[in-house]
This record gives structure tokens, C-alpha cells and sequence, in this order.
């Protein structure tokens, strides 16, 4: 991870969607630092083939979990970053994720960082059952705790964010930015539409309709991420929310 952010990076992360080129191209070169790196998830109920899927996961996207966590620089200002992987398991939400994110929460709170979570998934891990399902209570109870401290959480949504990860910490941004295009919401539009019996209208759940019904408040090129986040950064800096 040290050698990706202070050098080119390695033919392996290049692909737009993985969390080692988004730090690459968001953190200040040679800042982060990872949280947790050796904390992975289990089989918790012996769910059939998920440790096997589980390794041939790890081994095919050299990463441990869907989410990597730990404190970075932009623009120059230390701040804790989260960001989810869709290439491991869609950054489906197990316990190791839920913890990751909650420790990376507590972190910001205990040090009095910023926050960021660049959000990317497609909901609860299923395999993990209702084990995964306590992590949206989890990670929305440790995001309150920082809210309370008066600390600034920016929550990126980016293509796709769903679920039960929309449906807890992704949300609770104290900014809401989105990327362009990206599909956001809990369920999919076609459970929508035959739950409901109705067409819906064009784009819906697509960030550009979420802005204009109020669900976010900016949608920013990722060309252009790392000048935004560092501009709010900044704005925020002298004095934290009282």
C-alpha cells in the first residue's frame, strides 16, 4: 500500500473502482497509513462455500476485506478515510467490514479527525445473515458518536451504493457527495417497480435524480474529488461544528 501512494502504482490496482487507486489519486502521496489491516471476516454459520469463495477472493483481489481503513492527508489536513472495494464480494457488508468501519469511526472521534467514507456496495453480506444486518446498527451508532462530537463526516456514494450500507452509514453524511451516474438506494428499481406496480420515472435512484430530490448534496467528477474534498477540508478546519 506505502509503495502504491508514494510511487506509480502497480498494474494490479489499476482498475477505477479498487480502494488502492482511489487512495492513490485522493491521499496526499506517502500520508496513509491503514487501520486493521490484518482483520479479516469468517464463517460465522458455516454458511456452504463461503470460506472457500472467501479465499478465492482474497487471493484473486490481494486485499483481506471489502473495505480498506486508516488515516491519510489531503490538500495537507489529516484525516480518516474509508474506502469499500465492489471487486471483493461487491463490498458486501459483513462483520469484518462493520467492524473495520466502526474502529476507523472511533478512531476520528478519539483524535478529533474528519471523516470520509467512499461508499461502494451491494448491501448486507448474505452469507452472514443477520449477523451482517447488525452492522448497519454498529456503524450508525459509532458515526452518531462522532456527529455528537461536533466532527465533520463527508459521505461519498459512488457506483453502486446500496442496501443496507445506504440504508445506514452511507446516509448519514454530514455531506452527501455522489459521483456521476452512480445508482443509489436500498432496493433495486425493479423490486421498486413490482412492489409497488408503478413505473418509475426515468433515472431514478441514479445521483443525478437523488440531488435534485434532495438525497444528495453535490455530485463531483472523481477527476475532480481530491480539489473538492480538500476545499470542504479546509472550510471546516479552524472550528469543528459546536
Amino acid at each position: 500500500m506505502k509503495a502504491i501512494l508514494r510511487g506509480g502504482m502497480a498494474a494490479e490496482v489499476r482498475a477505477e473502482g479498487s480502494a488502492k487507486a482511489r487512495l492513490a489519486e485522493t491521499v496526499d502521496r506517502g500520508t496513509f497509513r491503514e487501520f486493521s489491516r490484518t482483520l479479516v471476516g469468517g464463517d460465522p454459520l458455516g454458511f456452504p462455500g463461503y470460506k472457500e469463495k472467501l479465499e478465492g477472493t482474497r487471493h484473486k483481489t490481494h486485499l483481506r476485506e471489502a473495505v480498506v481503513t486508516g488515516t491519510g492527508r489531503i490538500g495537507g489536513i489529516k484525516t480518516v478515510i474509508c474506502v469499500m472495494d465492489k471487486s471483493f464480494m461487491m463490498a458486501s457488508m459483513g462483520m469484518a467490514v462493520g467492524e473495520k468501519i466502526t474502529r476507523a469511526c472511533e478512531y476520528a472521534t478519539k483524535k478529533r479527525l474528519p471523516l470520509i467514507i467512499f461508499a461502494a456496495s451491494g448491501g448486507a453480506r448474505m452469507q452472514e445473515g443477520i449477523l451482517a444486518l447488525f452492522q448497519m446498527a454498529k456503524t450508525s451508532a459509532a458515526i452518531a458518536l462522532h456527529d455528537e462530537a461536533g466532527l465533520l463526516y463527508i459521505s461519498v456514494l459512488t457506483d453502486p451504493t446500496t442496501g443496507g450500507v445506504t440504508a445506514s452509514f452511507a446516509s448519514l453524511g454530514d455531506i452527501i457527495i455522489a459521483e456521476p451516474g452512480a445508482l443509489i438506494g436500498f432496493a433495486g428499481p425493479r423490486v421498486i417497480e413490482q412492489t409497488i406496480n408503478q413505473e418509475l420515472p426515468d433515472g431514478f435512484q441514479r445521483a443525478e435524480f437523488q440531488e435534485e430530490h434532495g438525497f444528495v448534496d453535490m455530485i463531483v467528477e472523481r477527476k475532480d474529488m481530491r480539489d473538492s474534498l480538500a476545499t470542504i477540508l479546509r472550510l471546516h478546519e479552524k472550528g469543528q461544528r459546536k
